[in-house]
This record gives structure tokens, C-alpha cells and sequence, in this order.
């Protein structure tokens, strides 16, 4: 199994829209992406530390290319495209399990 975990940091600007949109975008991701096979999309509690990560995304695949499956879907495609926008940056990791 690999497990693939993305954090992010947006924008000031707009960021709760932001948050929402983006769970909003993300909550079709289990219906659409069939080598997915466990996710959570999460945010940053409000009484943790300000400088953690705003949004961050754990994901399943049975292997790596599950994973590389995942990564040009449409549907990942289109989130990469408007989480660009407003994120000042990201960071990653994926693992064996």
C-alpha cells in the first residue's frame, strides 16, 4: 500500500471560501477516482498553531501506480489547477505501508 499525504498553506486572502470550495471539490474524489482506496480531506482545527498547514489530503492506493493513476485523473488535474491559485505552498509524502 502507499499512502500519499499533500498539506497545504493558502492564501489569507479568501481562505475560508477557499477551504470550502476546495473540500467542496475534493468531497467527489472517492466516487470518481477508482484507484483511491481510502481518503480524508481535513482542515487545521481552529485552536491549533496558526503556522500549521491550512488543508491537508491522506490517500490510500494499493501501489505506486495506483498513485501515478491519481496524479493525472481529471478530477485531480482540475483540483491542481484551483489549488494553485491559492495556496502559497505545499508539501508531500508518500510512503509504503
Amino acid at each position: 500500500m502507499i499512502k500519499h499525504i499533500v498539506m497545504f498553506h493558502l492564501k489569507e486572502e479568501n481562505k475560508e471560501e477557499n477551504i470550502k470550495e476546495a473540500l467542496n471539490r475534493l468531497s467527489t474524489f472517492p466516487d470518481e477516482i477508482p484507484t483511491l482506496k481510502g481518503f480524508e480531506a481535513v482542515v487545521n482545527a481552529p485552536e491549533a498553531d496558526s503556522t500549521n498547514c491550512d488543508l491537508a489530503l491522506v490517500c490510500d492506493f494499493d501501489d505506486i501506480d495506483g498513485l501515478n493513476a491519481y496524479q493525472v485523473h481529471p478530477s485531480h488535474v482540475a483540483f491542481g489547477n484551483f489549488i494553485k491559485a491559492v495556496r502559497l505552498d505545499r508539501a508531500c509524502i508518500d510512503y509504503e505501508y
